[in-house]
């Protein structure tokens, strides 16, 4: 693993004026890397789940559909099969399938209802709790010794949020980022020392 500091710029022109700092600094070319990271909710990398194109009206109502048939056509079946049982007329062994389909169909509805809203749920959770703000971040692979250098010349360059990380660096650019990982911030040197 290695040691990476970043910094949150709002603009590319401004995070590419920090780099030369860097680079006057003593920083290497291929240890500075600088990348956009989307708004929250936006991400490339998101589950299975997320990247599922959202159902349409269309979709949504049909599957709906399914749920009210199923669970019509089990309580039609439950009720039959019950009447049945107890060697009933003809005339109550329909009702029962009547009525075994009216509450099949209403558990049918409320199943498929409950799925939506855990659906719904998970993606507000999911959203919400990305913690990295959008702006263009300029990355420095770092050594434990010149960590709080690569992060004074962010500071003094104007980076929003200065964080550091345990990644992999590979061909001069942060391999494994992971945009929906909350961000560790970088302590301020002398915050440290009190």
């Amino acid at each position: 693993m290695s040691l990476i500091v970043a910094g949150r710029f709002t603009t590319f022109p401004a995070a590419e004026a920090a780099a030369e700092k860097l680079y006057a600094g003593g920083f290497l070319e291929e240890d500075v890397n600088l990348f956009f990271v989307n708004p929250r909710g936006q991400h490339a990398r998101q589950s299975a789940m997320a990247a599922a194109p959202p159902p349409t009206a269309a979709a949504a109502r049909s599957h709906h559909a399914r749920n009210i048939t199923a669970g019509a056509v089990a309580g039609a079946v439950v009720g039959v099969v019950l009447f049945s049982a107890f060697s009933a007329a003809l005339p109550s062994v329909v009702i029962a399938a009547g009525v075994g389909a009216w509450i099949g169909a209403r558990i049918g509805a409320s199943v498929g209802a409950k799925a939506a809203a855990q659906q719904a749920a998970a993606h507000h959770e999911r959203v919400h709790r990305e913690m990295r703000n959008d702006g263009v971040l300029l990355t420095v692979h770092v050594c434990y010794e010149n960590q709080d250098l690569a992060a004074q010349l962010l500071r003094d360059a104007g980076a929003a949020d200065i964080e550091r990380a345990s990644g992999q660096w590979h061909d001069g650019h942060w391999a494994d980022f992971d945009p929906t990982r909350p961000p560790m911030p970088f302590a301020d040197p002398l915050s440290q020392r009190a």
